[in-house]
């Protein structure tokens, strides 16, 4: 399963979700039990948990000292209560992306720079919806079969592709989970992931001295953010116009064409306003 559309059919074929047709495969590529697999992933999910946990801690710092302590304000009650969900998801969200900045354990999903995506949106709507621990890992296996696809069909390197490739895949990935925890077919979770891409084509990977700090954890918030409105548009009916394998390689082309001061060399972008240079 290299493509999306061969995702979707072997996942329609079956009559399963994307996450189960995902745990299938990767339990007969690894010769271990699906108990097994599912295991492994329960355990990714317990370290992104406490990932959110200690990135939210208000004496939190960065060795440069640029980042840490933000995701703390926007986990206040009030804060997080704004929005509903998504504050919340934003708020987890930036509390992985901090915990990785200042070294962190973290789950690289499917990059340390967009580590903050998935684990703030499903942690997030796991607590405001109580789904169980095993829906949750059910998600996680079909973020892992969207992320897989766009690292075989493109790349999920912002040095290669820009943030797009990093964020961009994660927003996907978590849309799709999304999208199979509220209900949604296989073919909207395909259709959430490409709304996703689709809305962050062309995000450059810029960050600031060189570090993953900025813009980095803050694309971390907008990221969980645009997850949600594709979960929106797929759960509600709309179809993508364009075939997720397209998109996929329509992000590959973009990337491709980015000069090299805008991936992740740390030269463009907002690494090259003057205020960066010299912070």
């Amino acid at each position: 399963m290299r493509t999306i559309k061969e995702l979707l059919e072997a996942a329609e074929t079956a009559q399963v979700s994307l996450g189960e047709i995902s745990l299938r495969w990767q339990a007969e590529k690894s010769r271990e039990s699906l108990t097994e697999v599912q295991a492994k992933m329960g355990e990714r999910l317990q370290i992104m948990r406490l990932s959110v946990q200690d990135g939210r801690s208000p004496e939190l710092r960065s060795a440069s000292g640029r980042v840490g302590g933000q995701a703390a304000k926007m986990a206040q009650p009030e804060q997080m209560g704004r929005f509903g969900v998504v504050s919340k998801a934003c708020a987890y969200a930036m509390a992985v992306a901090e915990s990785n900045a200042c070294m962190g354990k973290i789950v690289a999903a499917p990059t340390a720079g967009s580590c903050g995506i998935l684990p703030g949106a499903l942690l997030a709507v796991q607590e405001e919806e109580h789904f169980s621990e095993d829906e949750l890992i059910s998600a996680l296996f079909a973020a892992a079969g969207i992320g897989r696809v766009i690292a075989l069909e493109a790349t999920i390197s912002g040095a290669e592709g820009g943030c797009q490739a990093e964020c961009g895949a994660a927003a996907a990935m978590a849309a799709a989970a999304l999208t199979q925890l509220y209900g949604g077919t296989p073919r909207q979770a395909c259709d959430a992931c490409s709304f996703a891409l689709m809305n962050m084509l062309g995000l450059v990977c810029d960050p600031v001295c060189g570090l993953v700090e900025i813009p980095c954890v803050y694309r971390n918030v907008g990221g969980v953010s645009q997850a949600f409105a594709a979960a929106q548009l797929a759960l509600s009916g709309v179809e993508c116009p364009i075939p997720g394998d397209e998109v996929i390689l329509a992000m590959k082309d973009v990337g491709d064409g980015m000069p090299a001061s805008l991936r992740e060399t740390g030269e463009g972008g907002c690494a090259g306003c003057r205020s960066m240079k010299n912070p």
